[in-house]
C-alpha cells in the first residue's frame, strides 16, 4: 500500500512541475490575490484530476467507446485556450495600471475557476492511463478498490505539492523579479498561446480514443 501511495504522490508531484497554464494561473492568483484563492483555485484543480484519475483507473473501456465526448472537449480546450491568450496579449498591450489578468478579471470563486480549467483539460485522463497501465503491469498497482483509492489519494497530495510550488515558490520569484503585473499578464497570456498548440498538436497526432 505505501509502495502505491508513494508512486502516485511522486509521478502526480513530477506531472505538476513543468510549466502550464494551471500550475502557471496558481502562480497568478497568488501573486494578484493571495495565498486563500490561490489554494481554493488548486483545490478545484486537483478535485477535477481525481476524478479524471478514477476514470482512468476503471472506465477505460467506457471512455474509448466515448471518444467523441472527450475530443470535443479537447477541441474546446484548444479554441478557449487560444481566445484567452490572444485577449490577454492585447489586454496587456493596452494596460496602463497594475490591473489583474483576462482570466482573473471576474468575480467568479477561485474554486469553481479552478473545476472549470481543469475540467476543460481531458488529456489528464491518457497521462494516468499511461502510468497506472505501467504501474500495474509492473505488479506494484493491484486492480483493487483499496489500491485504487491508495494511488487516488497519493496522486491528490502529489498535485497539491506540484502545486504549492507554484503558489508559493512562484510568488516568491516574481516579488524577487519585481515583474509587474502587465508582464505578469503578457507572460501568461503566451502561456496560454503555447498550451493551446500543445492541445492542438495532441488532438492531432495523440487523439483519445485514436483515429
Amino acid at each position: 500500500m505505501i509502495q502505491v501511495l508513494f508512486s502516485a504522490l511522486l509521478i502526480s508531484f513530477l506531472g505538476q512541475l513543468p510549466f502550464g497554464n494551471m500550475n502557471l494561473t496558481a502562480t497568478q492568483l497568488a501573486v494578484q490575490e493571495g495565498l486563500k484563492n490561490a489554494w481554493k483555485y488548486a483545490l478545484g484543480i486537483v478535485l477535477v484530476e481525481m476524478i479524471y484519475l478514477r476514470l482512468a483507473l476503471t472506465a477505460m473501456d467506457w471512455i474509448v467507446e466515448n471518444s467523441l465526448v472527450f475530443k470535443i472537449m479537447g477541441w474546446l480546450t484548444v479554441v478557449v485556450f487560444l481566445a484567452l491568450g490572444i485577449l490577454s496579449l492585447i489586454m496587456a498591450r493596452k494596460q496602463t495600471g497594475e490591473k489583474k489578468g483576462l482570466l482573473l478579471n471576474n468575480k467568479l470563486d477561485r474554486f469553481v475557476l479552478g473545476v472549470s480549467i481543469s475540467a476543460i483539460n481531458p488529456v489528464q485522463i491518457p497521462f494516468w492511463f499511461i502510468w497506472s497501465t505501467q504501474l500495474i503491469q509492473g505488479n506494484v498497482l493491484q486492480t483493487t478498490f483499496t489500491d485504487f483509492n491508495f494511488f487516488t489519494g497519493g496522486a491528490a497530495v502529489g498535485s497539491i505539492g506540484g502545486l504549492a510550488v507554484y503558489i508559493y515558490g512562484g510568488k516568491w520569484a516574481i516579488s524577487k523579479m519585481k515583474a509587474s503585473n502587465k508582464q505578469l499578464n503578457t507572460f501568461m497570456g503566451v502561456v496560454f498561446i503555447l498550451a493551446a498548440l500543445w492541445q492542438l498538436y495532441n488532438m492531432i497526432y495523440k487523439p483519445i480514443g485514436g483515429n
